[in-house]
């Protein structure tokens, strides 16, 4: 039997093989192997730790793979390239891990998966340790075309994109190399945010207010302490990064209003209108997945909130039932996600044709959207993208083709927008990297 010290890297092991062959997505595959392989503790941590770690630094790892090796890569098994990354993953950038241990625990991995290749596997981590170190890694030089990729271990087309929308590309990657700390919205049916802060405090948690949304909570450790772990079951909190926050407070709904999430799962942004419509009026949640809208149905009731009715819908398809009946919609449209990055790791490896497929959908959604708005009422667009082609250039040829609706301004906290538009960077404001519109329909 395989002893428990082993158990979270077998387990990491397998979890990266399957999501490099099949394209599975590791959030869904960790909590997958995690019930699977009874990870618990210091496993369950370093399990995690190994494959969004991998994940993450994919690129970086096999062009270190490349210097070393005397195969060429691509002609490495993927059995092979999976361990030689889990290795120097473990060498590079988990301090608390004994190099001794790193590159013992991965040759015995080896022998138990690719034995042929063990004493391999043994040679090059040994070779790196010798000859470079993690103080010493062969990145290219700044300014050189692949520096930006290999640096921060991130696909051409995504470095692409974000090099026509952002200004500066190096310092938003940078950020991205930041695991966000986890981000809370108080339900203020329930509590106030001083009274929640002042409860952390009282049982030795570090949190701090967010800087822009004024129900925000921002804990200070990666990890989420038992105490606010039943704060969420208890419903007085869930968790929430501040953008979306802020993308519901610039919606603005009020108290005895109807308001219609176009695509609403798993459902923060509903919950953050009713909340901040007292529980009351109406919250209409729709999502393309009938499957994720039992989410929306269990949370509202964890919160208390009893405004929301869900359907499944197809935000881009119309419901004549509905054409004018909302003061507010919500249109939080699928995107590239170019703003999660330190969340999703894969995210780093999309293709233009990934990308570039998304406007057209996103048009769709928000032109669809636009008829549910009474007149006078607001259409607020929202993305967790950088990308100005899903952004600004969907709002832009909305705007032209919809003379009834104009851009508002409006602020939040500290942040301005400009022609009704804001755009949240995570080396700028901490928060997710996101896009948020409102207009206004005359």
């Amino acid at each position: 039997m395989e002893k428990k010290k082993h158990t979270a890297r077998e387990a990491a092991y397998r979890s990266l093989i399957l999501c490099e062959r099949d394209k599975k997505y590791s959030s869904l595959e960790i909590d997958s192997s995690i019930k699977r392989f009874s990870l618990e503790g210091a496993d369950r941590g370093l399990y995690t730790t190994l494959v969004y770690g991998v994940i993450e630094r994919k690129i970086t790892l096999d062009h270190i793979i490349g210097k070393l090796s005397s195969k060429p890569i691509d002609k490495l098994d993927p059995e092979v390239i999976t361990l030689l990354r889990m290795g120097l993953y473990q060498l590079i950038w988990l301090d608390r891990i004994p190099d001794s241990a790193a590159v013992n625990e991965t040759v015995n991995l080896a022998k138990r998966n690719a034995p042929r290749a063990a004493s391999f596997i043994n040679a090059l981590l040994r070779g790196f340790l010798r000859t470079m170190g993690k103080n010493n890694l062969p990145y290219p030089s700044e300014g050189s075309p692949d520096y930006l990729s290999v640096r921060y271990s991130c696909g051409e087309d995504v470095l692409s994109v974000l090099a026509e929308s952002v200004s500066d590309v190096e310092a938003v990657l940078s950020a991205f190399e930041v695991h966000p700390d986890v981000t809370l919205r108080v339900n203020t049916l329930k509590i106030s945010r001083d009274e929640l802060l002042a409860r952390l405090t009282e049982k030795g948690i570090d949190a701090v207010p967010t800087s822009y949304s004024p129900f925000g909570v921002r804990l200070t450790k990666k990890t989420l302490p038992k105490e606010v772990s039943e704060l969420i079951s208890d419903g007085h909190v869930y968790i929430q990064d501040e953008a979306s926050q802020i993308a519901v407070l610039a919606a603005s709904p009020k108290p005895d209003t109807v308001l219609i999430d176009t695509c609403a799962c798993p459902g923060g942004k509903s919950f953050s209108a009713a909340i901040l419509m007292e529980n009351r009026g109406r919250v209409m949640s729709f999502d393309l997945h009938k499957n994720k809208l039992s989410l929306v149905d269990s949370g509202a009731k964890r919160l208390g909130i009893n405004i929301i009715g869900t359907a499944e819908k197809n935000g881009s398809k119309r419901d004549e039932a509905l054409v004018s009946s909302a003061d507010t919609v919500i249109c939080d449209v699928p995107c590239s996600g170019l703003g999660v990055i330190a969340k999703k790791p894969e995210i780093r490896y999309k293709s233009d044709e990934e990308i570039n497929r998304l406007p057209e959908i996103q048009y769709a959604i928000l032109s669809n959207s636009a008829a549910y708005v009474k007149s006078g009422g607001v259409l607020c667009y929202s993305t967790c993208t950088l990308n100005k082609a899903e952004n600004e250039a969907v709002v832009k040829r909305f705007l032209e083709g919809n003379s009834e609706f104009s851009p508002e301004d409006f602020s939040i906290g500290t942040l301005e927008s400009a022609d009704g538009m804001l755009t949240l960077l995570p080396n700028l404001h901490g928060t997710d990297g996101f896009f948020v519109a409102k207009l206004r329909k005359k």
